[in-house]
C-alpha cells in the first residue's frame, strides 16, 4: 500500500510542488527539529547525569531511578547527583541543561532571575529554569494538539462520511447535531466544568476532541456527497461491495485532501488554544511546564523580567509560523491549478 502511494505519479508531483516551496520545506525541517528536541527532553534538560560511572559501577540515572544505597550512600533518602563527590576514577556525562522543569535554583539572589551561565534563559517566579520549562512545555503542547487532532479528525471524518454517503434522514439528523455542537459556548462550559471537577491534560484533550470535530465533518461530508455517485463507486456497488467497503476502500482514499491540507492549521490552532487556557489559569495543573503559564507570570513582572515574555513568545511564534508555512505548502501541493501547470 505504501509503495503504491509513493510511486503514484500524482503523489510524486505533489511532493515536488511542496519541495519547490522553499519556505515550507525549511519550515518542515524546523518543525521536525522541535519535535526531536521535545522527544529527547530528558537528554537535554535534567538534574540527573545521562551516564554515571561511580565506584566501579555504571549507572544510567535518566533511565532508572536509584536509591542512595544503590550507590553505597547511607543516611540519605533522596539522591542529589549535583552534590555527589566524584573521585578521579569516577565519570559523569550531564545534559546540556542541568535543571529539570520542576527544580528551583536556590542560589540566585531573587526570583525571577535574569539569564546567566547557570540559567541561560533565566528563571521564573519560583526559580525554575525557563529553558527547561520551554522544552518540556513544548512536549505537552504537541501531545495535546496531536491527540485532539487525531480524535477530532477521526470523529469528524467518520460522521461526515456517514452523512455524505447515506444522505437522507442520517444527514438530516447529523446536521442538527452539528448545529447544536457548533453553537455551544465551549470556553464557558470548559471553565465551569474545570472549576467544579478540576482539570487535567486528559480531561482537556477529551473536551476539545468532543467539540473540535465539526469543521472537518463539513468538508468530509461535502467530499462524500461529491464522490458517492462517481462511476467507480457505482461499479463497486454493482459488484456487491458492502457500504463499509465502499466508504473506507473506495471513497475515503479519494477524499483525503481536506484532512491533509487542514491538519497543520488545526495543530497550530490547538497549540494556541492550550496556551490561552494556561494563560487564563484554566489549562494544565501547576507546576506542569506550560508556555501559557510563563506568559501569565510575565504579566506580573512585565518591567523586571522581560525574559518571561520574550522567550515563550518566540517559542510559540516560531512553532505556529512553521506550521502555517507547512500548511501553505501542502495547500499548494494539493491545489488542482498547481498540479495542472
Amino acid at each position: 500500500m505504501i509503495e503504491k502511494i509513493t510511486k503514484n505519479p500524482l503523489t510524486l508531483k505533489r511532493w515536488r510542488i511542496f519541495k519547490s516551496r522553499k519556505i515550507s520545506w525549511v519550515a518542515s525541517w524546523v518543525f521536525l527539529f522541535f519535535i526531536c528536541v521535545s522527544l529527547s527532553a530528558e537528554l537535554l534538560a535534567n538534574n540527573k547525569p545521562i551516564i554515571l560511572f561511580y565506584q566501579g559501577s555504571l549507572f544510567f540515572p535518566i533511565f532508572k531511578e536509584y536509591h542512595p544505597t544503590d550507590l553505597g550512600i547511607q543516611n540519605q533518602n533522596v539522591l542529589n547527583y549535583k552534590k555527589l563527590s566524584l573521585s578521579d576514577k569516577d565519570f559523569s556525562l550531564w545534559p546540556p541543561i542541568t535543571w529539570n522543569p520542576y527544580e528551583s535554583n536556590l542560589e540566585v539572589k531573587r526570583f525571577p532571575s535574569p539569564p546567566s551561565l547557570d540559567n541561560l534563559l533565566g528563571t521564573d517566579d519560583r526559580g525554575r529554569d525557563v529553558f527547561s520549562r520551554l522544552i518540556y512545555g513544548y512536549r505537552y503542547s504537541m501531545s495535546f494538539a496531536f491527540c485532539v487532532w487525531l480524535l477530532s479528525y477521526l470523529t469528524g471524518t467518520l460522521l461526515g462520511a456517514l452523512m455524505g454517503y447515506f444522505g437522507g434522514l442520517i444527514d438530516l439528523i447529523g446536521q442538527r447535531v452539528v448545529e447544536i455542537v457548533e453553537s455551544l459556548p465551549s470556553l464557558v462550559i470548559l471553565i465551569t466544568i474545570t472549576t467544579v471537577f478540576g482539570r487535567s491534560l486528559t480531561f482537556i484533550i477529551i473536551f476539545f476532541s468532543i467539540l473540535s470535530w465539526v469543521t472537518i465533518s463539513f468538508y468530509m461530508r461535502a467530499e462524500f456527497l461529491r464522490l458517492r455517485k462517481r462511476n467507480f463507486v457505482e461499479a463497486s456497488r454493482a459488484q456487491g461491495q458492502s457500504h463499509i467497503g465502499i466508504i473506507f476502500k473506495h471513497i475515503l482514499p479519494n477524499a483525503m485532501n481536506p484532512i491533509i491540507t487542514f491538519s497543520p492549521f488545526t495543530l497550530a490552532g490547538l497549540i494556541g488554544s492550550l496556551v490561552i487556557l494556561d494563560y487564563l489559569g484554566f489549562g494544565l495543573i501547576p507546576p506542569t511546564p506550560s508556555w501559557g503559564e510563563l506568559l501569565s507570570q510575565s504579566e506580573k513582572y512585565i518591567t523586571t523580567a522581560w525574559w518571561l515574555a520574550v522567550y515563550p513568545s518566540l517559542a510559540l511564534f516560531s512553532t505556529l509560523l512553521s506550521l502555517t508555512f507547512i500548511g501553505n505548502g501542502i495547500r499548494d501541493a494539493f491545489d488542482p491549478k498547481q498540479i495542472e501547470n
